[in-house]
């Protein structure tokens, strides 16, 4: 065990690294045959609210003689120590270095959180590249989203998982153990691994390039299968759900209660990635949620629950089980929130039920200021709807909304631009027209404006990104237009969207501007306060290796993406015929209403979508 005891009451908030938290898994380390890292590639704060971490932590832990300890990146101040101080990175519970576990495993939920994969890397005194890790340890692994696209890290990672984790792991790992005991190599094992139904070993895979740099062909080797089917849990009603969460001694991002009510989602927004690699829609039962709530609640003392999924409004059952959560969480006053809610799916009885003991804030996101811009990104909802919807807000009691919208959505004009200044206006006004409402208060509308990046497996991922420049003209375009002091505008950061897309659509080219961007300095990406645009630019330069090839490049559809040989079980000419209604502004029905034959039905007993039965 490394002494640590010294450096804590050195940096900020020590209890970023101490262990010891409430329902947190210690074991004796001569016990187990296993040692794996679950590392999040951010800070505690982030990485304690991820639902997945969660998940997979409890339940290799659940094994005898496996060990999951939780691993972040540290903060600036703790590093400056470990690295003064010569001390590994180490997992919360042992306190020891992870330098010799078995698995380092990263979730991959955002592209700017790589080189921080690389940062965790060098302060555990692991290799960075896969190819430099010969011995049958150190096997470094990594799943969630950004898995969809994973050739910008494909150099640093032995093996990725390929959608959802809880049986893929663990086959994995049981792999690991037989191999470990027959005295297999590493590349034995990577062989072996790359025969179980979603694991992607990139190393064999040989991908050529043509002379204008788009991929030529991409070759699997070894016996690696053609293409890398992703992994999906059909019964969530069975698959294991923690009923303990490790309870964090500071306050985290999304501190509460999390239980999911369902996968997938029935929409087909054009643009949200999410919609489409978690297909095809499964639900849990409202027995299965209760107990979930039931026990997670007990076991850690919270007193907020938050119903989590893509789109929560639309599970079938939510009445009634808000109905059969409130016989035990009002007497408690225990709260129930939901995070994603249609605008068209907030009803007065809904609201009745969430506010029960405490009210939450309430978000919407309507995506685009103009219904024509709605429609070619198959938002699905209408003006009428957000307006409904507030009125019966403004009337139960709430005075501030929260919008979120997009810009640089393709084909969009400055018109749609101006409709989301008159869109949040005329939300403005709904509250002074809602009988009912607050009187003596104002309403506050909060209006966030993200930059569209087109992302893997959606129809617009064939679709440019507008430049930095453009985004810039085009956010002073919408604060002037934005004349009311009740409402509030947020916008994102341009030139952190153009480096995430670039790497959300970029190729194996790209590890070495990764490397070398890591090795000038960059780490922590996604924070505003360290964000270096200057030592990104330079490292694609140097390297001779354009961004905009990547983020601002319209791509025909008969290119071969970097991606092309993962199979998210959506197919290409359901992609591409959303990728023509779009430009025709034709909207496709949800999968309740009609299936669209995207190709998740394949993953369904009988093929027949889960959605629709």
């Amino acid at each position: 065990m490394q002494n640590i005891e010294n450096i804590l009451l050195k940096v900020q908030k020590p209890a970023r690294y101490t262990g010891g938290e409430l329902n947190s898994v210690i074991k004796n380390k001569n016990d187990v045959n296993v040692r794996f890292a679950f590392c999040f590639p951010d800070t505690y704060e982030v990485g304690m609210s991820h639902l997945g971490m969660k998940i997979l932590y409890s339940l290799l832990n659940q094994t005898d003689d496996v060990w999951c300890e939780r691993v972040f990146a540290p903060c600036e101040d703790m590093e400056e120590q470990m690295r003064s101080n010569d001390i590994a990175l180490f997992g919360l519970e042992s306190r020891e270095a992870i330098t010799d576990f078995d698995f380092i495993g990263f979730t991959l939920q955002y592209e700017l959180s790589y080189t921080n994969v690389l940062n965790m890397l060098n302060l555990a005194k692991i290799p960075l590249l896969s190819s430099e890790r010969k011995e049958l340890k150190q096997i470094v692994i990594g799943g969630g989203p950004c898995v969809c696209n994973p050739e910008p890290v494909a150099g640093f990672f032995d093996l990725f998982c390929l959608g959802e984790g809880e049986e893929v792991t663990c086959e994995v790992v049981e792999l690991y153990k037989t191999c470990k005991n027959d005295g297999c190599s590493k590349d034995e094992f990577l062989q072996k691994a790359a025969q179980i139904k979603g694991v992607y070993v990139p190393s064999l895979y040989e991908v050529k390039y043509n002379s204008d740099n788009t991929v030529k062909a991409i070759a699997a080797k070894e016996g690696a299968p053609y293409k890398v089917e992703k992994r999906i849990i059909k019964d969530l009603d069975s698959v294991f759900y923690p009923d303990k969460f490790v309870v964090p001694f500071i306050e985290i991002v999304h501190d509460r209660v999390m239980t999911e009510v369902l996968r997938g989602c029935i929409r087909g927004c054009r643009f949200c990635q999410a919609g489409y690699i978690y297909r095809p829609t499964r639900e849990k039962s409202t027995d299965t949620v209760d107990k979930n709530c039931r026990d997670l609640c007990q076991s850690t003392g919270y007193e907020e629950i938050s119903l989590s999924s893509l789109s929560t409004s639309d599970f079938k059952e939510l009445d009634a089980l808000l109905d059969k959560m409130q016989t035990w969480t009002k007497d408690k006053k225990i709260s129930v929130s939901l995070p994603s809610q249609r605008v068209d799916g907030f009803r007065p009885e809904i609201m009745e039920k969430l506010n029960q003991v405490r009210r939450s804030g309430l978000t919407f996101a309507p995506e685009a200021g103009t219904q024509r811009l709605r429609d070619v990104i198959n938002k699905n909802v209408l003006e009428d709807d957000l307006m409904n919807t507030c009125t019966v807000a403004f009337n139960g009691g709430w005075t501030s909304i929260k919008l979120y919208f997009m810009m640089g959505l393709p084909t969009e004009t400055y018109e749609d631009i101006e409709g989301i200044a008159t869109l949040a206006q005329k939300v403005v006004d709904k509250f002074y027209a809602a009988p009912n409402r607050q009187k003596g208060k104002q309403v506050q509308v909060t209006v966030s404006v993200a930059c569209f990046v087109p992302k893997p497996f959606t129809p617009f991922q064939w679709s440019a990104q507008d430049k930095p420049e453009e985004f810039e003209k085009k956010q002073r375009f919408l604060k002037e237009k934005i004349t009311s002091k009740k409402i509030r505008y947020k916008y994102h950061e341009s030139k952190t969207s153009f480096l995430e897309a670039a790497f959300a659509r970029g190729d194996r080219k790209l590890c070495k501007v990764l490397k070398l961007a890591y090795e000038k300095g960059c780490t922590f990406d996604s924070w505003d306060n360290y964000f270096d645009m200057n030592k990104w630019m330079q490292s694609f330069e140097e390297l001779g290796i354009s961004p905009e090839f990547y983020a601002n490049r319209e791509r025909s559809t008969d290119e071969i993406l970097p991606w092309s040989h993962l199979d998210y079980c959506i197919s290409d000419s359901f992609l591409k015929k959303e990728l023509e209604k779009a430009k025709t502004v034709e909207t496709t029905s949800n999968c309740r209403e009609k299936c669209s034959a995207c190709g998740a039905a394949k993953l369904c007993d009988g093929g027949a979508c889960i959605a629709t039965c």
